[in-house]
């Protein structure tokens, strides 16, 4: 059963902070360096400094990048730049922006879900790895806080929990303009009957991870670490809790990007790979004629190239050529991965680890962090290859929606980095303190 609750959110003082936009931040694992330093100038109470404080040469374990989030945390409480709720409430939670110049509208809402730790009615699709858990784990333990929360999806059809939400809804707490240009609304909602109807409705369905598969685990991981430290057993202790997005998975508003893969291995030469590969793919060459080096053109066209219904197809990009790859028969899957369903068989992403980076490069899950590397932009995955950081790229479509579901269902787990959901939760709207 899924158990959700109000909380007493912790948001910025408005009578404090003049422009929200100023102090938002983009969630912590999608924070480049260059990004990093421009949130720090931008305002001294930027939420970057609690969810991805910068690392001294200098750190120690006592004063590094997790104390200082600790300090900065209590330190803005009590200057009242962060301020709690009086009561608990739900927080509604809308973002307008445009994917592929469509105008969409995401919506969904801020609770605390109960943790599953044997995944029950909380279902996953990914594996976790050790270094992100680590990470997230010792901000948790430094602020006894979720700073920012992870993204699950339910089962509505007809959207009656949208609608009773909604219904209830006046004037946003929060409006804002996100790093991404999005604009996110938050309202907090503590009518007692809507809550209770939002809580016993959710009872009744069944929880998908869309985004923050580690957050999860390391949630789990750290109410174990705290029952034990502390002897405290109850079920409803605060530890017990994360915080979390709740989303319809028939929301017409989400909307799931591909995520492409960046290589680095220099012995490999291209020809030779592609020869290799002829065995199971049609290989289309293309020679990119682009001298101007617009890579935003350069990346829809070769996602226009890849567009299909049917085919299992791919693009491996190297410097100033690209090679559509289309698999022959998608039964080759059937010997490689006989401990998988045909549901995991047949997705490209797995078509990719399983066949192409497995069998011909001799990547698999010991090595991968060592050669591959990720992005959702196209531009990036072609820009990367031809600045000499990658030796090439593979360019892919999005995992849909329905094929999430059904390995969630089945317990399975796809290879890592197989969705990409947008929009991304903004980061600083509200926070949860245990």
């Amino acid at each position: 059963m899924v158990e959700i609750a109000p909380f007493k959110g912790m948001v910025y003082n408005n009578e404090k902070i003049k422009k929200f936009d100023d102090v938002m931040s983009p969630p912590y694992d999608i924070i480049s360096e260059d990004m990093q330093n421009e949130l720090y100038t931008k305002n001294e109470y930027n939420f970057v400094r609690l969810i991805l404080g910068k690392i001294s040469p200098d750190d120690t374990e006592t004063n590094n990048r997790y104390t200082r989030a600790k300090q900065l945390f209590d330190a803005w409480q009590k200057q009242e730049i962060l301020v709690p709720a009086s009561a608990p409430a739900i927080y509604p939670y809308k973002v307008d922006y445009t994917v592929n110049k469509t105008k969409k509208q995401m919506n969904g809402f801020f609770v605390i879900l109960k943790l599953d730790p044997e995944y029950k009615s909380v279902k996953a699709h990914e594996k976790t790895l050790a270094k992100p858990k680590a990470d997230r784990l010792n901000l948790m333990r430094a602020c006894y806080a979720n700073l920012e929360p992870i993204q699950l999806m339910y089962m509505d059809q007809n959207d009656s929990i949208r609608k009773t939400m909604d219904a209830a809804l006046d004037t946003p707490l929060i409006k804002v303009k996100g790093y991404d240009g999005f604009t996110h609304h938050l309202w907090r909602l503590n009518d007692p009957k809507t809550v209770k109807t939002i809580v016993d409705e959710l009872k009744k369905k069944i929880l998908f991870i869309a985004d923050g598969h580690h957050r999860y685990q390391t949630s789990i991981n750290y109410a174990s670490e705290r029952r034990e430290q502390t002897g405290n057993k109850d079920q409803n202790a605060p530890f017990n809790y994360i915080m979390v997005v709740l989303c319809n998975m028939f929301d017409p508003g989400l909307s799931i990007l591909p995520t492409h893969r960046l290589i680095k291995m220099s012995n490999v030469k291209t020809d030779e790979l592609i020869r290799k590969l002829e065995k199971y793919f049609t290989v289309e060459k293309k020679l990119i004629e682009d001298k101007k080096k617009e890579y935003q053109k350069t990346g829809k066209k070769i996602m226009d190239d890849l567009a299909t219904e049917k085919n299992h197809t791919f693009a491996l990009y190297a410097k100033d050529v690209y090679y559509i790859l289309t698999l022959k028969d998608e039964h080759v899957m059937d010997a490689l991965a006989t401990d998988h369903s045909k549901t995991w068989r047949t997705l490209d992403v797995s078509i990719l680890h399983k066949l192409i980076l497995e069998q011909f490069l001799g990547i698999n899950e010991k090595n991968l962090e060592d050669h591959v590397k990720y992005t959702r932009v196209d531009a990036e995955a072609i820009q990367f290859v031809d600045d000499g950081k990658y030796d090439f790229s593979f360019l892919i479509n999005a995992t849909k929606i329905d094929q999430l579901k059904a390995i969630a269902d089945a317990n399975e787990h796809m290879p890592q980095k197989s969705t990409y959901f947008l929009p991304k939760m903004l980061s600083g709207l509200v926070m949860y303190k245990m």
